[in-house]
């Protein structure tokens, strides 16, 4: 680790000689005319006085930093503060390439970096007058093959939902375009011309002097030394102060925009980050004839990224080896590392085989500076479920300059409203299960394995191979043996299809071969992962049909155990069960209800199935201890950390008096579905099967081959069938008995894949793809999961109401296709070739065998999304750049009139 210095000029080599292994340059700079380093360190104290309260204390001057600050102010909170230990960029944003491409695998992400480039190109300009170094140079992705290529294509038809204009080009127009680039290897490009280069100095002073002339103040020289945090009356922790060594400030809010140093910030309140800090390298050339103007380009097969510099180029990439930086240094600003040849230069190849002049072309200077990764390549965003008030903005994995400004936005409502605008969950710390955000192991393998393959294809049914087999259920042996290939999810495997070939366990993570590490040989289970690697029907996909046909006609067992299990009991569960959910919960003991939890904006911040218990003595984990009112909550595994924390921050905001508790881990969970279901589980379970006797929507505690489990008559994927909730240790009992029963019938092991499939057939929702947190249920087609007709109040109900009065501006419809080709969401709806919106959710219905799909279709002209403007419509899809007619649907093109879950098989 080396302190910059300013060094004389050092006599540069050819790119191409470096390659072969000459003497490198050891010149160290960063090719930006302006930083800020010059005043580093020029004073000892802070430059302005700390105030003694504020509002808001944001930590970390970075890029982050400054847009969250600048948001706040623009939002109208003025008694804001940012402390910045060294001088603002003097981190890691003051290195950054500052590459803004607009098209991502992500509708947020789309929104997010569209609302940055609207900051920087535009909004600070007019409000200032002063220019951030905005670069609109465009941007160009490589395609060197026929996957890279559909990728592409798909980021295309999702642009265009968005207006942004991008074009696929052949290698010869690629040429035209840039005549420096060998196209010979090429497939085609994707030119965005919109795209462009930010400058981290310009941008950052011109935020922070937008936020000071809204009233925010902006300190540096200030570092922080401690966070104090005070325990309230109901024992709750929260933000108290923001101690430096120049004075303290009081605050209930802080935001932890510290970068690199974000996890030892958040020790100092108790709060886990989950980031790991590593090189992250560029070279700058000398003056290359002809590139001036040229768009950055982006080699996602080769891993490199070339970004226009004036005259020259930046050459960087994502390697297989990143170093880890250790012993985070609290001293370390406006400083790079010595760059590690041995590790760079696989880069360069891919580089010089791209720009051939390249090889002929001198290393002016190397750049090799910390940057912070996270497991899943996504920031940390949002209030930590540690202590209240304690916000991140950190881990942006080289993206937080482009990310910044939407980020920042976002982060500014969460903390004045107490949610984000849009659909953060992707980012949100809690999307995280608290026993892995301190886990070393887990951190530093996923976030390699993330770094790794950041220029990956994103396909959709990829799984990570590193730290897997965190949490897993009791059938996972069995299932295992059984050949299960898994799904992780929440840091639980969970099943996702069944492998025909016997058993495909998952390894120990090898870090692809890298460190010196020996790599898994013979392992079946990357081999079916990579067969996946396709925007078609995956080679298995009859497999999946089988599965899904086997639920339609016979019966099938799918293993849940991932679910939350939360109970709700105390003094004030019945107060806060009325306002947490939106639909009734409080029917007889017995009953079990679908419904939804809301924010203050009427947005759906989960979906879940509330059963009212009876009182009584404790039979856990079967039932809590209760002497009045109790609950029994079960919620998609992937998402309870989510729910947990919602819930807890409501009980903690109005003040009831409950207890919620968690035994997920204590019970196992299995789903025997299908027309076959009731004559398996009736001879496995010592209770009468029949509609009269255990209707639709109800649960009781029975005997199950002598062990006792928790039977709900419930179904997600539209059939007459029962959730079996077991005791950990009687689950392989009860399993075994149900599949011997079952024999006779032809029942089978199913998995998530189905799920996706049959469930999307019936039109039940899945939160996080068709629900989110900025869908409504009226506008999620999930009005009948609202109490609305009763005057009971609960969180959200005033936005529903005034929603319904004004009518929809946008709603969920269901599409379906003719021809046999596979969406899997993100495709671009079009109403008489006009867009109006994208799917969020595709898969293929075998039941109806036909792809089909939902997404949220807007008016154009802003009006009400009535019932007659889905009808008198002429709608497609496009796939790809390829169009498709669709039918639009109003109810779910299967089973429209609920007969199977009510075991009417006609």
């Amino acid at each position: 680790m080396l302190e910059f210095i300013d060094c004389p000029e050092s006599p540069w080599l050819l790119l191409g000689e470096q390659f072969s292994g000459s003497e490198h340059t050891n010149e160290k700079n960063v090719p930006y005319e302006l930083t800020l380093k010059q005043e580093s360190g020029t004073s000892s104290g802070p430059t302005k006085p700390l105030p003694r309260s504020a509002d808001v204390v944001v930590i970390g001057g970075g890029s982050l930093g400054c847009q969250t600050i600048y948001h706040l102010a623009k939002m109208g909170m003025t008694n804001v503060v940012l402390l910045e230990r060294d001088r603002l960029t003097a981190g890691t944003t003051w290195h950054t390439a500052g590459l803004l491409w607009q098209l991502r695998p992500s509708d947020v992400e789309v929104e997010l970096l569209a609302h940055t480039r609207n900051v920087i190109s535009k909004d600070l300009e007019e409000e200032i007058g002063l220019h951030t170094g905005w670069i609109q140079n465009g941007g160009l992705f490589i395609a060197s093959n026929k996957q890279r290529l559909d990728e592409y294509k798909r980021l295309m038809s999702l642009g265009k939902v968005y207006g942004i204009e991008s074009y696929v080009l052949s290698p010869a127009e690629t040429k035209d375009l840039y005549p420096l680039m060998n196209v010979d290897d090429l497939y085609g490009t994707l030119y965005v011309p919109k795209d462009g280069t930010m400058d981290p100095a310009g941008t950052c002073t011109t935020l922070t002097r937008a936020a000071s002339a809204r009233g925010a103040t902006v300190i540096e020289n200030c570092p922080v030394t401690g966070i104090q945090v005070r325990t309230d009356d109901l024992g709750v922790k929260k933000v108290k102060a923001v101690e430096t060594p120049h004075g303290t400030i009081e605050t209930p809010c802080v935001v932890n925009c510290a970068g690199v140093w974000a996890t030892k910030l958040g020790e100092m309140a108790g709060v886990k980050v989950p980031l790991i800090a590593m090189h992250h390298a560029y070279v700058v050339t000398e003056r290359i004839e002809g590139i001036q103007n040229m768009p950055n380009v982006r080699d996602h097969d080769a891993s490199v990224y070339l970004r226009l510099q004036g005259d020259a180029l930046s050459v960087g990439g994502y390697e297989q080896n990143p170093i880890f930086w250790e012993e985070v240094n609290d001293k370390f600003a406006f400083s790079l590392f010595d760059l590690d040849w041995d590790v760079f230069m696989q880069h360069i190849e891919g580089a010089i085989n791209r720009v051939p002049v390249l090889e002929q072309t001198g290393i002016k200077s190397t750049v090799c500076g910390p940057e912070s990764f996270t497991a899943d390549h996504k920031p940390l965003m949002g209030e930590a479920p540690e202590v209240r008030g304690f916000f991140l903005g950190c881990g942006f994995n080289s993206a937080g300059m482009m990310l910044g400004g939407g980020c920042g936005r976002e982060l500014a409502h969460w903390i004045i409203h107490g949610r984000p605008e849009r659909d953060m969950y992707g980012y949100d710390i809690r999307r995280f299960h608290h026993s892995l955000t301190d886990n070393k192991r887990w951190i530093r393998e996923r976030s390699h394995e993330s770094y790794a393959k950041n220029y990956s294809v994103v396909f959709p049914f990829d799984e990570p191979l590193a730290s897997r087999n965190m949490r897993k259920d009791p059938f996972h042996q069995v299932l295992t043996e059984q050949g299960c290939v898994f799904q992780e999810r929440h840091g639980w495997e969970r099943p996702g299809w069944f492998n025909k070939d016997g058993a495909a366990p998952v390894k120990d993570y090898d870090y692809y071969g890298a460190y010196e590490k020996r790599k898994n040989t013979s392992y079946k289970y990357n081999e079916l992962l990579g067969k996946e690697y396709t925007f078609d029907f995956p080679p298995h996909h009859d497999v999946i049909k089988s599965e899904c046909l086997s639920c339609r006609h016979g019966v099938a067992v799918f293993d849940m155990s991932y679910f939350g299990k939360f109970y709700l009991t105390g003094p004030d569960a019945k107060k806060a069960a009325d306002w947490l959910f939106t639909a009734d919960v409080n029917k007889k003991p017995g009953s079990t209800v679908y419904t939804c939890m809301l924010n203050k904006r009427g947005g759906a911040e989960a979906d879940l199935t509330v059963s009212r218990l009876e009182p009584g003595a404790a039979n856990l984990p079967l039932a809590p201890e209760s002497n009045g009112d109790a609950y029994y909550l079960a919620i998609g595994g992937g998402v309870a950390e989510h729910n947990w924390n919602h819930i807890r921050t409501v009980l903690q905001d109005q003040g009831f008096s409950c207890q919620l508790t968690d035994h997920s881990e204590d019970m196992g969970m299995i789903s025997i579905q299908g027309p076959k279901s009731r004559e398996v589980l009736q001879e496995v379970l010592d209770t009468d099967l029949s509609n009269e006797a255990f209707p639709f929507s109800s649960h009781k505690v029975v005997a199950a081959a002598g062990h006792q489990v928790r039977a709900m008559r419930l179904s997600f994927v539209g059939e007459l069938g029962w959730e079996l909730h077991i005791p950990k240790n009687s689950c392989i009992p009860v399993y075994q008995a149900v599949m011997a029963a079952g024999a006779k019938h032809g029942i089978i092991n199913s998995g998530y894949r189905a799920i996706d499939s049959l469930s999307i057939e019936k039109g039940y929702r899945h939160w996080h793809a068709d629900l989110r947190p900025d869908d409504t249920p009226l506008e999620a087609g999930l009005a009948f999961t609202c109490k609305l007709k009763s005057s009971i109040p609960f969180q959200g109900r005033d936005r529903l109401e005034k929603q319904k009065e004004e009518g929809l501006r946008r709603r969920i419809v269901c599409f379906t296709i003719d021809e046999k080709v596979p969406m899997f969401g993100l495709e671009a709806i079009f109403r008489n070739g006009v867009p109006v919106g994208h799917l969020r959710r595709a898969d293929y219905g075998f039941y109806i065998d036909k792809t089909l799909g939902y997404g949220y279709i807007r008016n154009p002209d802003g009006g009400v999304v009535s019932a007659d403007f889905i009808k008198s419509g002429e709608f497609t899809l496009e796939r790809m750049g390829v169009t498709y007619k669709a039918k639009a649907h109003l109810k779910t093109p299967f089973d429209p009139e609920n007969k199977r879950v009510k075991g009417i098989y006609d």
